[in-house]
């Protein structure tokens, strides 16, 4: 079995539009978290695979009610993000 490599995932901007300065510090601790699992539990995502580096990602967007917690909005930012990568 042979080791997984070592991934450096870095975010220069992450752009919250409409969210409060707190809530944006929360959603950015979320998709954190939220990425350190996905990277830890699945295969490396397919850009990754073919690319050293990637300069910069659209990854789309995700439907959000106006009441969704910011930890909720982190993780799909996440999960939408982990989800790009592997387009």
């Amino acid at each position: 079995m042979s080791a997984r490599p070592a991934i450096h995932f870095q975010i220069e901007r992450l752009v919250l539009d409409g969210f409060s300065s707190t809530d944006g510090h929360l959603i950015a601790g979320a998709v954190q978290r939220e990425l350190t699992r996905l990277f830890t539990e699945q295969s490396t995502p397919t850009r990754l695979t073919s690319s050293a580096s990637l300069a910069r990602l659209d990854a789309g967007s995700f439907p959000a009610t106006p009441t969704a917690a910011p930890r909720t909005i982190g993780t799909q930012t996440a999960r939408t993000v982990f989800e790009g990568l592997n387009r």
